[in-house]
């Protein structure tokens, strides 16, 4: 065994017993011995009189720490607060990196997420160079990007965090926006640099398309829709619960219909999404029970795809693997065309994600669908149909609601997500939306301010249906400091 998720019985025991309030807690902890030596010791010493398994845990195991939001200065802003923030967030590399430790090795300096995210979160990192970009840290974001080609090198993926029980998934594949993003810095040089690592994104997320060429419907992170039109969707390589919220999963399977190991790919599934967890990702009769992630062909995840393949083109043509280039574009092309038939619904005028299954739409509205707009790939007509509708159901009083279904769930109204925000103000404006665009940013941005003057807390989402709603939620600080400084940034 390698790591904590791998120890079987001691892992259930501890995970199910509620010890941990926060299942991501024991499979961040670190051994202070062999987990072999600690599981043969665990088995021997389990059934003896006054065997206490929190004493055990105490003696076996160092707890992590939360990287948590520090003392606010009262007489300094918010965008002072998030330049000492950053120092807070930073983790230096490990020169000797801890055997049997879940936390995978990284070579350059990087930004964790914050709070109970002790790691580097894959597409949180986009949005937190966006204020990397505004402070000119320059250094840092190529630094991420450093990591992130290593992370790519070694596991032929990005993997969704810097942790051994992601070794199964990534996150929505951001990292040709990163590399962009560098090259206004840098200049063309950089999408040189990080061809490979472009290139290694594209492969894994073009798994499958040999088994479909074959005849199957879907393989892995391909689904055929019918002709030439092939889409990307979430997937995971496994099928167990994840180890970072097992309880949850194991007492969320029990009440499902579906078998085990097909919840369990579901929740993952949904996981590699980043929406975790939303009504969108739901069958139409179940609720969270129902979970059915890998039948759904999501808009956002493609319109990603589309910018990941048109990015290695742009690449191909500056360092002369022409004929690549052409195959890609016309992947792209082919993207394109196959998104706007398949998630494009004329009668409503939005775009929603498609169920191959049910061979039809989903009809949740959510703001995936401003990612189309994010990236220029629709028509004006089709962005002012979306356009109307986002300022009629999904802007609220402090700022852009991510769902309309209130489900409780994190990624369902009545929350708005600082990424979100910042998706749907660059779509509008791409559409000459000004207006609009302009609404929506001063609300999110008042809802910040007020928060920490409030609190003294940069949280990951916050309650917007209502103008000055408390957000007391867990601390997400980098993406949520990256977009405030970027939206800052724009006025």
């Amino acid at each position: 065994m390698k790591y904590i998720h791998e120890l079987g019985p001691l892992f259930h025991d501890v995970q199910m017993s509620g010890i941990f309030p926060d299942s991501k807690t024991f499979p961040d902890c670190l051994p202070k011995k062999a987990l072999a030596t600690i599981a043969k010791h665990y088995e021997k010493n389990k059934k003896l009189p006054g065997f206490e398994l929190a004493t055990f845990l105490h003696e076996y195991f160092d707890l992590p720490e939360n990287r948590n939001g520090f003392a606010n200065n009262p007489s300094g802003s918010l965008g002072q607060h998030i330049e000492v923030l950053w120092n807070v967030l930073t983790n230096q590399p490990d020169a000797k990196p801890s055997k049997q430790y879940s936390l995978l090795p990284l070579p350059n300096t990087c930004l964790v997420s914050g709070g109970r995210y002790r790691e580097v979160h894959y597409w949180d990192s986009y949005f937190t160079m966006l204020g990397l970009r505004v402070q000119g840290r320059w250094d840092l974001i190529e630094n991420m990007l450093d990591n992130f080609a290593y992370l790519a090198e070694t596991y032929d993926f990005i993997p969704g965090g810097n942790r051994s029980y992601y070794l199964g998934r990534s996150q929505p594949p951001f990292a040709s926006l990163m590399v962009k993003l560098y090259a206004e810095h840098a200049g063309e040089q950089a999408l040189v640099k990080y061809f490979s690592l472009l290139t290694r994104e594209y492969k894994f997320w073009q798994a499958g398309l040999q088994d479909l060429d074959q005849g199957k419907r879907d393989s892995k992170r391909m689904v055929a829709l019918g002709g030439a039109d092939y889409l990307g969707r979430y997937w995971d390589e496994f099928d167990t619960p994840r180890p970072e919220s097992y309880r949850e999963d194991v007492e969320l399977a029990l009440t499902s219909m579906q078998p085990f190991p097909q919840i369990y790919r579901n929740l993952r599934a949904a996981s590699e999404s980043g929406w975790e967890f939303s009504s969108r990702w739901f069958a139409e009769q179940g609720g969270f029970a129902g979970i059915c992630t890998t039948d759904i062909v999501p808009v956002d995840l493609n319109c990603l795809l589309w910018h990941l393949e048109t990015t290695l083109a742009e690449t191909c043509e500056i360092i002369g693997h022409d004929d690549l280039k052409q195959k890609i574009l016309d992947d792209a092309e082919d993207r394109k065309r196959a998104l706007l038939r398949h998630c494009w619904d004329d009668t409503d005028g939005f775009f929603f994600d498609y169920n191959f299954k049910t061979g039809r739409t989903t009809n949740q509205r959510t703001l995936a669908a401003m990612f189309p707009l994010f990236f220029k790939l629709c028509s004006q007509q089709q962005a002012n149909q979306v356009a109307d509708i986002i300022e009629q159901d999904f802007l609220k009083p402090g700022g852009l609601v991510t769902t309309l279904s209130e489900s409780g769930q994190d990624w369902d109204a009545p929350n708005g997500w600082a990424p979100l925000q910042w998706i749907t103000y660059k779509g509008l404006k791409n559409y000459d939306h000004e207006r609009l665009a302009n609404e929506a940013r001063s609300r999110w941005l008042n809802t910040v301010n007020a928060n920490f003057e409030k609190n003294g807390k940069v949280t990951e989402k916050c309650n917007v249906l209502e103008e000055g709603a408390e957000c007391l939620h867990q601390e997400r600080l980098g993406w949520a400091s990256g977009v405030f400084l970027g939206m800052r940034d724009e006025g």
